[in-house]
């Protein structure tokens, strides 16, 4: 139904920067909010950032100041510009579309997930 494919990760030295890229393809759906999240060795998914139709933006406070969330709706395209990167920033990133499709019941939106791309911050 969609497919989210992500480009961008690897591996960047302490106080370096990436880029993030995710594009969103299929046919027959409309997608809301889309976003990142993360997940460490040892820890679970959660979410880095995400942003809006209108492209109002959230970030985890732990991101915040050092990583940007922007989209291209007409590509259905989203980006993650990491700045200043830690080594607590290595992780697994995930890009998420919450999207409504055939299938998604009235009121509800379906998610879908990029296959993950590694990030890691060397110090």
């Amino acid at each position: 139904q969609v497919q989210l494919v992500e480009s961008g990760g690897g591996l960047v030295q302490a106080g370096g920067s990436l880029r993030l890229s995710c594009a969103a393809s299929g046919n027959n759906f409309s997608i809301n909010t889309m976003g990142w999240y993360r997940q460490a060795p040892g820890q679970w998914r959660h979410l880095v950032a995400a942003i809006t139709i209108g492209k109002s933006a959230n970030y985890a406070d732990s991101v915040k100041g050092r990583f940007t969330i922007s989209r291209d709706s007409a590509k259905n395209t989203v980006y993650l510009q990491m700045n200043s990167l830690k080594a607590e920033d290595t992780a697994v990133y995930y890009c998420n579309a919450k999207a409504v499709v055939p299938t998604t019941p009235p009121g509800y939106e379906t998610d879908f997930w990029g296959q993950g791309s590694q990030v890691t911050v060397s110090s």
